[in-house]
């Protein structure tokens, strides 16, 4: 492994895309995917271990905190923590803080990925794609330098309300589950199958059908290359969006080597 690595968490890849610019920026780095099994959890060999993630209902990903707790650290480390909301950062970075105590954390906003919650383009300062991608990129070389630099942040915030938010978002996702509906543009193609990040999708007489155990990451939805995937009418009217600069291929990799 490289001497950074950074795990990373990303449905329609905002967050990725983040963690290449970061990792670019540093020197290099292995970003390694939080997906269905973690390939690497022992990195006491790396001198800097960051986390790059989005906020969900208030908090990180449920999959990113159970991750987190498999991860071994060097003590002496540099740790850093990136999460990449709409509108605030939520409790992820403090919560992620409580399982391995970061030295520097950061908050850069995006896109918004759950339409059916809100449109895409919602977000804090509101940007277009293109301004907000920019922006996004331009942010990602400020964060870098200031690891390079190992800058030292305070103890991220613990907001107690957004502490509650994400203690019910599993019962929305649950509700949303049953929303899921796929129409006759599908082509049988499979990719949602293989972007699911927590194996929640399987053909069946070449229609992907949908499991219980769903994130809300709604990769298989923004990536649909048919937009044949719905969750209710208001997906369907709305514009689909994912990250530009990342392919649906990009984020079914386990580990992603950035070279500086």
């Amino acid at each position: 492994m490289h001497e950074n690595v950074i795990f990373c968490y990303s449905g329609t890849g905002n967050c990725l895309n983040l963690a290449k610019n970061i990792a670019k920026n540093i020197g290099g780095a292995d970003i390694v995917m939080m997906r269905s099994k973690l390939k690497v959890s022992d990195v006491t060999e790396a001198k800097k271990v960051g986390f790059v993630f989005p906020c969900y209902g208030g908090g990180a990903p449920e999959d990113v905190l159970k991750y987190v707790r498999m991860i071994t650290v060097n003590p002496d480390a540099y740790t850093f923590g990136v999460c990449q909301p709409a509108v605030y950062k939520g409790t992820g970075l403090a919560e992620l803080n409580r399982i391995i105590p970061l030295k520097y954390w950061h908050v850069v906003t995006h896109h918004c990925s759950c339409i059916w919650l809100f449109p895409h383009n919602v977000m804090v300062p509101f940007l277009n794609k293109e301004k907000a991608q920019s922006r996004s990129e331009s942010m990602a070389a400020q964060i870098a330098a200031d690891i390079r630099n190992e800058v030292v942040s305070g103890k991220p915030f613990r907001n107690p309300l957004n502490v509650l938010e994400n203690k019910i978002w599993p019962a929305i996702a649950n509700i949303k589950i049953k929303a899921f509906s796929v129409s006759d543009k599908c082509i049988s193609c499979g990719q949602c199958v293989k972007l699911c990040p927590r194996q929640n999708i399987r053909m069946d007489n070449g229609r992907p059908k949908f499991g219980t155990n769903c994130a809300q990451c709604l990769g298989c939805l923004q990536y649909c290359p048919k937009n044949a995937i719905s969750i209710g009418r208001i997906t369907d009217r709305r514009e689909h969006y994912h990250n530009s600069e990342v392919k649906a291929e990009d984020l079914m990799e386990d580990i992603i080597h950035v070279d500086g």
